[in-house]
């Protein structure tokens, strides 16, 4: 039996008109015929079709009415769409083929109702057009990164993509409506060739044709119509005696449809950036996708997610100024600082060959904050910073006495080494300088615990529970399921928090009893640094560095600015936190803070169902679920709740009740009203002058300050997108694969190597 052949009306050009009932029409073009079958491969087709349009096959759709149906078009992706075409026509001896190109399919799908295949809409059968034969001299190659393309315009213009005559359609009449008359003719001046060239740059894109340069060099500039034949040609040099650039001669007719001719736009990093810099400035969030759907929808350019990304990277550089300039004005930026805040501690330091090494600040608002106000203890951390030159933050957070974070110090250093923890700490000693023993919560690693011994030799340092839950995870050996590990880091943190020996010494056992390695390496790792039990140093109950999370929440929104520009914004988001903190502070009428007083209330609702026996001297017996001692002159409870938090626990306040004392005199001084305001008694000033290049009276160079210059680390930011820090959670474990067949841990059953198990 014959195949079924097919007539296959091929249209191209028109435009789809939507009917008052719905339906669409297509109007205009030109049409031709072609006959298919059932064998017929859409490769042929398009091939066929691509010359009788003279197109390219690679950058067309073609799509399809069903019958009865002129509602909704079915796009023709792959051959076995094209067999379906054939079969669904039924007796039909033909079928209406709409050849489309990328501009027509975007300049009608709002027309139009989604199209259909097994899995296409018509948005995602829209390609790149890389090139209309017969639109450019050369074809195109789309590949072509925009990073590649000089923002000096070369002799041939690269471009980054082609559309046809009606890119000059109402939604990107934008660039027509503000471009049109950047080039007026003959006699027309600008202060640069540069100048000229940008203006000639939007003058092709409003007018929609493509150049290419005949001379180009620091005399003069020669300009054609890149379309064969097309006598279009501009042509400017300097005036004579002067520095101006001035038209000579202009050529303005367009053999080739002028305005509408068929050409393509060439779009450089550079000329983008330039686009943008405003709404950046405006909205600093402003991401790539929405970069290049703005450009494509207001000026017709279709950009890659690459491509606005780096244009995005030159717009912030124009705006804020050079990344390798913000590092060379660091000597100029020290002294302004402590200019600007008297008592501040700024400094840095470099490489032998300049580099960029570390820089470290505490603003004397801090640290008297610091040294006025807030309990003795400070929370060291680190966070990676993905801005083009890479490094770490390593900050010093304190606790108010509301709890919230206070940042005393912070540093910015090539990379987190113990050599720069070690240099962190020696200068965090000299600016605090306190004769307080000051307890730190800080990871043991990298150094910290050696050299937290020895700068500060009169110091507690409690480990974090969280590096010491992941390093324990780390080291278990053997194979734990993923429940078994769960319940020993459970049961790790529970030993943690115990107050009392008896309560370590029970979630040891159950640590014990699941892995008696686990039990051993918990008992080897230093429970005095990190156990309530034992602890000797005052971290009212805080176990975990990463108490500053809100700090690190402000690094992440400015880690992508120039070094200068981002030690600007966090001292601006520590300003803006000393003021409202101490304006809100000025509400309050308690004589604790708002949240130790809630807590204290929650202990005195609970103290009144205790019963109080007088023992002896200022020892009471308090008797509830549990009998406790308490000590009124040591501050004391055998529950530990009054020792670890700073304020009574219910077991003394039932014996200041009994004995008619106030609960009030026996918190923590810290967590006073009066010691909160004094931590915000002071304020951080703003330094002027860092949203822009710094320059030293007289014109001299930044470098010139103390005669250092400082350029960037040699490390850059790695391709990829980087990886943010997210907020830590308790939960560190992941879940193990399990074999179904011999129940083993790391595999699955494809995997499986036992060969006992079948």
């Amino acid at each position: 039996m014959a195949a079924k052949k097919v007539i296959a009306i091929c249209q191209s050009g028109g435009d789809f008109v939507t009917d008052k009932d719905g339906s669409l029409s297509y109007s205009g073009g030109d049409a031709y015929a072609v006959d298919i079958d059932q064998q017929t491969l859409l490769s042929d087709f398009k091939s066929e079709i691509a010359e009788m349009f003279s197109c390219s096959a690679d950058t067309m759709s073609l799509k399809y009415f069903l019958p009865g149906n002129k509602k909704t078009l079915i796009t023709i992706s792959k051959d076995k769409d094209l067999q379906r075409m054939v079969n669904f026509l039924g007796d039909s001896v033909s079928v209406d083929v709409f050849v489309i190109s990328e501009e027509t399919a975007a300049r009608n799908t709002s027309n139009m109702p989604a199209s259909r295949s097994s899995r296409t809409t018509v948005s995602e059968a829209v390609v790149p057009v890389a090139e209309q034969l017969g639109l450019v001299d050369a074809p195109v190659d789309t590949s072509i990164a925009i990073d590649q393309i000089d923002t000096k315009p070369p002799h041939e213009i690269p471009m980054c993509s082609v559309f046809p005559s009606s890119s000059h359609d109402d939604k990107h009449h934008k660039a027509a409506q503000q471009w049109e008359n950047t080039i007026t003719g003959v006699d027309q001046r600008f202060n640069s060739f540069s100048e000229f060239r940008e203006a000639l740059h939007k003058y092709s894109i409003a007018h929609g044709f493509a150049y290419r340069y005949k001379k180009n060099d620091s005399h003069r500039v020669t300009v054609k119509c890149k379309s064969q034949g097309c006598p279009w040609r501009i042509y400017a040099s300097r005036l004579a005696t002067t520095q101006l650039i001035c038209i000579k001669k202009m050529n303005t007719d367009h053999t080739c449809d002028g305005a509408a001719v068929k050409a393509g736009y060439r779009a450089t990093r550079g000329w983008v950036g330039s686009i943008i810099k405003e709404k950046l400035k405006v909205s600093p969030n402003y991401k790539p996708k929405d970069i290049a759907d703005d450009i494509k929808r207001e000026y017709g350019i279709q950009l890659n997610y690459s491509q606005a990304w780096r244009a995005k990277e030159i717009a912030r550089e124009q705006l804020q100024g050079s990344y390798k300039e913000a590092y060379n004005q660091l000597p100029y930026f020290c002294e302004k600082i402590k200019e600007t805040n008297p008592g501040s501690v700024a400094t840095f330091a470099t490489k032998e060959d300049s580099s960029f090494h570390r820089f470290f600040v505490s603003f004397h608002a801090s640290i008297s904050g610091f040294q006025q106000g807030c309990r003795p203890l400070l929370f060291l951390d680190s966070t990676p910073l993905n801005s083009k030159y890479q490094g770490d933050l390593l900050s010093a957070t304190a606790a108010d006495g509301d709890d919230g974070i206070f940042p005393v110090a912070f540093a910015v250093v090539d990379a987190e080494t113990s050599e720069n923890w070690h240099w962190f700490l020696l200068e965090l000693k000299s600016a605090v300088s306190t004769s307080q023993s000051i307890t730190f919560v800080a990871d043991f690693q990298n150094g910290l615990k050696e050299s937290l011994a020895e700068v500060f030799d009169k110091c507690y340092h409690c480990f974090c529970l969280r590096h010491l839950a992941e390093k324990l995870n780390k080291d278990l050996k053997g194979q734990f399921s993923h429940e078994a590990r769960r319940f020993l880091i459970n049961d790790f943190y529970s030993a943690a928090y115990a107050p009392k020996l008896e309560d370590f010494q029970r979630s040891a056992g159950n640590i014990k009893s699941i892995s008696p390695d686990a039990y051993d390496w918990v008992v080897q790792s230093g429970p005095e640094h990190w156990a309530n039990a034992f602890s000797l140093g005052a971290r009212y109950n805080h176990v975990t560095s990463n108490f500053g999370q809100q700090f690190y929440s402000w690094v992440s929104e400015a880690h992508e600015l120039p070094i200068t520009q981002m030690i600007d914004v966090l001292r601006g988001k520590m300003m803006e936190t000393i003021y409202s903190r101490r304006v809100e502070s000025n509400q309050w009428v308690t004589r604790l803070t708002p949240s130790k007083e809630e807590k204290l209330q929650q202990e005195m609702e609970t103290a009144r169902s205790l019963q109080v026996l007088l023992s002896h001297g200022s020892t009471f017996e308090v008797r509830g679920d549990s009998v406790d001692t308490v000590d009124i002159d040591h501050w004391n409870c055998s529950c530990k709740g009054w020792q670890l938090t700073g304020l009574p626990c219910c077991h003394a306040i039932a014996v200041f009740e009994c004995i008619g004392r106030s609960s009030y005199d026996y918190c923590s001084r810290y967590f006073t009203l009066e010691s909160y305001r004094l931590t915000y008694a002071e304020s951080i000033n703003p330094v002027p002058n860092v949203d822009r290049p710094l320059a030293i009276p007289g014109g001299e160079s930044s470098q010139a300050v103390g005669g250092v210059t400082v350029t960037p680390p040699p490390t850059k930011r790695p391709p990829g997108r980087p990886k943010l820090k997210s907020a830590e959670t308790i939960d560190i474990i992941k879940r193990q694969l399990q074999c179904s067949k011999c129940k083993g841990l790391g595999h699955n059953k494809k995997t499986c190597k036992d060969p006992s198990v079948i």
